[in-house]
């Protein structure tokens, strides 16, 4: 070989990224022939061109195509409520978004937790601040007086609320019905009032059980993307404890049913107060308080919200509006501690307001958990 073809084909082996090999017997040997392969325009063939022309060993050529980055699934989207669980091993599928009325109620049977397990129930909150139009001074019914020496209560007041539930059976009379036991304590504080020594305006206690049964797995789908989850009945005492001519108290059974799309599930509760075998303190509670509710919960992501509408349907200027929206202290912990508003507007705010009309707007924050 000729010097200069022989600098030529080292520097085109040492330029495509291969160490040059000995020419192999009948091999070309002129420039000539080694810019045969530069015109090629095809990559591999040219350099398939040079492999055979300087004597490299050609390298099978896989069969088996790379992934392209079309043909990979993406992720899902983090930082959203409604974010898909993790993808299946196997199946092709993803798993389904959680339930927020499942979590709750234990529809499912991955929600399943099992009997005796306190949870919360209504908001766990504390108001400080819970500031009102006006106050009722004046507190009767049909069948109770006003009381002599009715405190100057301001209408700046604190709210507490304890909630609490406890499933106490699973599987009872129906295979997927569950029998929940659960108490509420609500109370309005007299705290900004330190003249008349900070006294309780008013305290509701609540107890009540709930049966909850799962809508079976073929009525489920609705038009529009929504899900019919359950079917509840429940039987609830309301009472505020107190002595005439301030006592407040009822009996009532109810029935109720759910439904969800995403992150909004809507849920409607009728109810029928039961008679009172003795003296009705308050024989028109229902009139003004209402006889069901319709109210909507809204888990987008970190913050919660929820509108409840209470009417006795047929008087539309009696019953109540609320409005409440929460957001975690910490966002690391959206389970946590929880920033906490509460609007409400109407009748029925405790026991001893039943029959008076009122606008409240409290501020503080609430312990939320599943």
């Amino acid at each position: 070989m000729r010097p200069a073809s022989l600098l030529l084909a080292t520097g085109l082996a040492l330029s495509s990224g291969v160490r040059a090999q000995p020419a192999a017997p009948g091999a070309p040997e002129s420039a000539a022939e080694a810019a045969a392969c530069r015109v090629i325009a095809d990559d591999a063939a040219r350099l398939a061109c040079y492999d055979r022309r300087f004597g490299r060993e050609l390298l099978p050529v896989p069969t088996t195509p790379l992934p392209t980055p079309a043909a990979v699934a993406p992720l899902p989207a983090p930082g959203t409520a409604r974010a898909l669980a993790a993808a299946e091993p196997a199946g092709g599928g993803l798993k389904p978004a959680p339930s927020p009325l499942s979590q709750f109620w234990e529809l499912d049977e991955a929600d399943k937790r099992g009997t005796f397990r306190v949870l919360t129930y209504q908001p766990n909150y504390l108001l400080p601040l819970n500031v009102s139009n006006r106050v009722n001074l004046s507190p009767q019914s049909p069948t109770q007086p006003t009381p002599p020496g009715v405190p100057e209560y301001r209408n700046l007041e604190a709210m507490v609320q304890l909630s609490l539930r406890l499933k106490v059976a699973e599987g009872l009379v129906l295979p997927r019905g569950d029998l929940w036991f659960t108490y509420t304590h609500r109370a309005q504080w007299q705290i900004w009032s330190g003249g008349i020594s900070r006294p309780f305006r008013n305290s509701d206690y609540e107890p009540s059980l709930i049966y909850v049964l799962p809508v079976p797995d073929a009525l489920q789908p609705l038009p529009g993307g929504w899900r019919w989850r359950l079917l509840t009945a429940d039987l609830t005492h309301q009472s505020n404890g107190q002595t005439d001519p301030l006592s407040r108290s009822w009996n009532r059974v109810g029935l109720g049913t759910g439904i969800e799309r995403d992150s909004l599930s809507l849920q409607a509760q009728a109810w029928r107060r039961l008679r009172e075998r003795q003296d009705d303190n308050n024989p028109d509670l229902t009139d003004h308080v209402g006889r069901g509710e319709l109210r909507a919960a809204w888990l987008p992501g970190r913050a919660t919200a929820s509108l409840a509408w209470r009417s006795n349907f047929h008087d539309w200027d009696r019953g109540s509006v609320q409005f409440d929206w929460t957001y975690p202290v910490s966002e690391d912990q959206p389970q946590g501690l929880r920033w906490y508003l509460r609007l409400f507007h109407g009748y029925g705010e405790s026991l001893l307001d039943y029959n008076f009309r009122k606008t409240s707007l409290g501020l503080g924050v609430t312990l939320f958990a599943f």
